[in-house]
């Protein structure tokens, strides 16, 4: 087990905290840079997938892990930042305008639905984000004079002073590039008192408003942001499918998202990774699997959602923590061996949430 002695205040302003994550870090960056020029076409595209979703599931994060705040909307924030790029891109407009705009336009659609929303909780903030999911996807279904409603919206390969990247491996660095760019900045910004206040208030609204955190400004701003970071991923979705529609940001989607917030891990970064990873490559295993399955079963219809549905209700029963608890779990185990125990962990559901961002 390793132990961090600190001599000095900057110590704790470091990205890592010591050597052994730097190596690491810098095995997985040097890992991802090399993986369009070894991996298969098709694996390139499922990484920008994982990327996109990665950025999207951050969002979700910081508003449902970090804020704790349930949205079962932010498929709407999604539907913005694709046509905002859309609309932008048809208009001339290139990545470094239309991509800061995707973002800022759903910035400003969180704070519409942030500031009714602050006096809700539970299960009644989550019926106020899923209507407003539906109203999104209503207007975006009429509006046909500007969004092409049902008949969708064709897009273009992205465009940054004058280069193009209409390539697997350009756009894949480009993802890539707003993935590590999101997850530094969502970093630096919950070691902040911005992102301390975001957890006082997930862990105890009156504890933290007594202690003089503003909630109605600090929600608000934990929508924008969430927001903003989904309306990126938005834009960038829409580049890699090329054409956006309706039923691409129903709710379904909206639940698939909080998917990857639920199976990752609540209250990690690491989570929304590992998430995004998930609900992207279990697809492809349910796909070889049903050429091993009998006939009868590999037919049914709605066996993806089937399967999507126990998962879920798995994790949420056995592993509360998800993907990135279990895998906190494992290293543990390998650090204290032989000395590990079972029961090592069950004491965290006396404490207070934010004694397992430790």
């Amino acid at each position: 087990m390793r132990f961090i002695f600190k001599t000095e205040y900057d110590q704790d302003l470091r990205l890592f905290k010591h050597g052994g994550a730097v190596f690491w870090y810098g095995l997985l960056g040097a890992a991802l840079v090399a993986a369009p020029f070894v991996l298969s076409e098709y694996v390139i595209s499922q990484l920008h997938f994982i990327c996109i979703y990665s950025i999207v599931g951050l969002g979700l994060m910081l508003l449902v892990g970090y804020t704790g705040q349930i949205s079962l909307g932010h498929a709407a924030f999604l539907a913005v930042g694709a046509y905002t790029e859309a609309l932008l891109q048809g208009a001339g407009m290139p990545l470094w305008v239309s991509l800061p705009s995707a973002a800022l336009l759903s910035a400003a659609a969180g704070i519409i639905i942030g500031l009714p929303a602050l006096r809700l909780k539970g299960i009644y903030l989550a019926i106020a984000t899923l209507a407003f999911n539906v109203i999104v996807e209503e207007i975006i279904t009429r509006w046909e004079g500007l969004t092409g409603g049902n008949g969708g919206k064709h897009v273009k390969p992205a465009e940054l002073f004058g280069f193009v990247f209409d390539s697997d491996v350009s756009f894949y660095f480009l993802c890539l590039g707003l993935t590590v760019i999101s997850c530094v900045a969502l970093i630096n910004l919950l070691r902040s008192p911005t992102g301390r206040a975001f957890v006082a208030i997930r862990d105890s609204e009156i504890s933290a408003s007594c202690m003089g955190v503003n909630l109605a400004k600090y929600k608000t701003m934990s929508f924008a942001l969430s927001a903003a970071l989904t309306g990126v991923g938005g834009a960038l979705y829409a580049h890699k499918i090329s054409f956006i529609s309706p039923e691409q940001f129903t709710l379904l989607a909206s639940i698939e998202l909080v998917t990857i917030v639920i199976i990752g891990g609540i209250g990690s970064l690491h989570g929304a990774v590992f998430g995004a990873a998930f609900i992207i490559v279990l697809p492809q295993l349910i796909s070889v699997a049903k050429d091993y399955l009998p006939s009868g079963a590999a037919g049914i219809s709605g066996l993806q959602a089937m399967v999507f549905g126990v998962l879920l209700v798995a994790f949420i029963i056995f592993e509360p923590m998800g993907i990135y608890g279990r895998w906190l779990k494992v290293r543990t185990w390998f650090e204290l061996f032989p000395f590990y125990r079972r029961g090592m962990f069950r004491r965290q559901k006396t404490y207070m949430k934010s004694e397992r961002l430790r």
